[in-house]
């Protein structure tokens, strides 16, 4: 029988581990990538990968024992204080609490991309897709921005929130949710703010105010990312010259003015500024099945960065990845297929409904009910 030709686009922690999987199996699979190369641009910042989720996946992809070796478990630390410096939460985890432990997107990158022990995985750096158009005769017929074309069987959109293969199952584009990140970054914290770097401590700070936070998480290396976060119009700024760091700065300072100095002074200290809107797609995000097509990860439901994103990309991957390998012939890897987007939605449905609810509390009129979410969080 011929080996199904498959494509999976994206080479973020849902793609990868799809191809993992898959190569863990022995089946080919190419994945395309538009960034030009693995350190093209920064990698991100940390993520925390939970036991049911994003760890099952790396358990299925093998990779589960090299993981924990690279992950930080102290990093599930969470601190939360009030405007004015009050600590009001202060929650550590046990040595042997292995639940959520962080891991920089890098290291997770690297780590899915291999070797080891066998050959990487097939990535085709700089390959930008435009489009997909599914039910030709020979298959799904993937165009790149450079004109060329390539056919495949099965096309997986693990391409993010603008994902260019969504439009071949789905007209739903995202929308905007009314709060906006900006984010920056302390680098060597250790050495160059001692202070803030006890304040951050080994995991996550959050302050939380009305209608926005700060919340700065610690990945490995002493670097530290910086996330404002507040309801703004879309156009917020829009215009500001971003690489002016002195008027981005005194525009922050502005917005969180009167909270306690060292809630500023990470902001005060930050090094570089990006403008990130959060955009989600609906929370029941569905599709009609067109067969030699499917998404997984953000491409599918995009939801506020909450902790779960990452996770369900991963755990979609491996799971899909399994469903193809167990599909003998073109019609039961179709039925694969669709019995995956079933079982996609249903799941990712509530955690869209969850992060949704929560993004509500975390960036809100009541800070209170930010606190009482950890403590929700904490007691599940």
């Amino acid at each position: 029988m011929r080996r199904r030709r498959i494509a999976v686009v994206g080479a973020g922690p849902g793609g990868l581990t799809l191809a993992r999987v898959l190569h863990r199996h022995g089946h080919p699979v190419t994945v395309l990538e538009r960034d030009p190369a693995p350190d093209a641009r920064p990698p991100g910042g940390t993520l925390d990968l939970q036991e049911g989720l994003g760890q099952r996946a790396l358990d299925k992809a093998g990779l589960l024992p090299k993981f924990r070796s690279l992950s930080r478990p102290e990093g599930q630390a969470m601190r939360i204080l009030d405007t004015d410096g009050t600590v009001l939460r202060d929650w550590r985890p046990r040595p042997e609490d292995r639940a959520n432990p962080e891991i920089d997107r890098g290291h997770l990158r690297d780590l899915l991309l291999g070797p080891h022990g066998a050959r990487p995985l097939d990535v085709r750096w700089g390959r930008r897709v435009t489009r997909v158009v599914p039910g030709t005769l020979d298959g799904v017929v993937v165009h790149f921005a450079d004109g060329r074309q390539e056919t495949y069987d099965l096309v997986v959109g693990a391409d993010g929130a603008w994902s260019r293969v969504r439009a071949a199952v789905s007209p739903v584009t995202p929308r905007y949710t009314g709060v906006t990140f900006v984010e920056t970054s302390l680098d060597d914290i250790d050495t160059r703010h001692p202070g803030l770097a006890r304040l951050v401590g080994d995991g996550s700070l959050a302050v939380y105010g009305v209608n926005r936070a700060l919340v700065a998480q610690r990945n490995s290396g002493g670097h530290v990312k910086v996330y404002a976060q507040f309801r703004a119009p879309l156009d917020w700024r829009a215009s500001l010259d971003w690489t002016d760091i002195d008027a981005v700065r005194s525009d922050l300072l502005t917005l969180f003015d009167g909270w306690s100095a060292p809630a500023l002074d990470l902001l005060r200290h930050g090094t570089a500024f990006l403008r990130r809107p959060l955009y989600v797609l609906p929370v029941s995000h569905t599709w009609t099945h067109v067969p030699g097509v499917t998404l997984l990860g953000d491409a599918a439901h995009l939801m506020p960065p909450l902790g779960a994103g990452a996770n369900l990309a991963m755990l979609e991957g491996a799971e899909l990845a399994e469903s193809i390998t167990s599909a003998s012939g073109p019609e039961e890897l179709d039925e694969a297929v669709r019995a995956f987007e079933e079982r996609m939605w249903a799941r990712a449905g509530r955690w869209a409904t969850i992060t949704a609810a929560g993004l509500e509390r975390l960036v809100g009129p009541d800070p209170a009910e930010a606190v009482a979410l950890f403590d929700e969080v904490q007691q599940s």
